[in-house]
């Protein structure tokens, strides 16, 4: 993880009525950092004449899903249906004075996976796989960090260290002493979402075709800190 700081706002003051001066600084870290983690929706869409044969065809490959997940490693934590979808489906038929109607044409039922993979270098073998296995939608990739608290208060120490430093060059170049931390003011920051990779939905493949190509890439993080610290006498 590569710390990028930035000098920040920097300005010094006099409080009012305690003759003690202040300087007041914004430290700032930003950093890339490599996901350790990829998420992935695979669903498969089937059409049936009745809803029955229309559910059942989608549980049948959305069951090929959850067994090849195991196949995968992939822990029941990191498993879980995110939609099942029935509905019944029409179709335009041209009518004897030349008008449309909509007609019933079956049901299309739908049934979509989400899963976490830790070993992201297999995560196009396993997205070909599922397509193999029946699979017909992928609704798309994230990459994402399983700690993201840990990734934002590593940030936060690394912008109050630029702050410090900040505030030393400041009181250097004042000729005055930098004395003790008077306030820190941390806003929550907004966690940066992961980089995502769009995938065509629905997807249909030849069996035996190669790996879907995937890249994780970084992901940006970072954290602002308001620090003000008092001018030693």
């Amino acid at each position: 993880m590569a710390l990028l700081g930035s000098v920040g706002d920097a300005r010094a003051e006099e409080k009012p009525g305690s003759g003690e001066g202040r300087i007041h600084v914004v430290g700032r870290a930003r950093a890339e950092v490599v996901p350790d983690f990829a998420a992935v929706e695979i669903g498969v869409e089937a059409r049936g004449a009745s809803p029955a044969v229309a559910l059942d065809g989608a549980s049948a490959a959305a069951k090929a899903i959850l067994a090849l997940a195991g196949e995968f490693k992939v822990p029941e934590a990191d498993l879980g249906t995110s939609a099942v979808t029935l509905q019944p489906v029409t179709r335009s038929i041209r009518q004897a004075d030349g008008s449309f109607a909509e007609k019933p044409d079956g049901y299309r039922a739908g049934n979509t996976v989400r899963l976490r993979l830790a070993d992201m270098a297999r995560l196009g073998e396993l997205m070909r796989r599922a397509l193999d296995g029946g699979a017909n939608r992928i609704d798309g990739v994230g990459f994402g960090l399983r700690d993201p608290e840990a990734a934002e208060a590593a940030m936060r120490s690394a912008a109050m260290k630029d702050a410090r430093a900040q505030a030393e060059r400041l009181a250097e170049a004042a000729g005055v002493t930098l004395g003790r931390v008077v306030s820190i003011q941390s806003p929550a920051s907004a966690s940066a979402p992961p980089m995502a990779l769009a995938a065509p939905a629905p997807m249909r493949a030849k069996r035996g075709g190669a790996p879907v190509p995937l890249a994780a890439g970084t992901i940006e993080t970072g954290a602002d800190v308001t620090a003000t610290f008092a001018i030693a006498p």
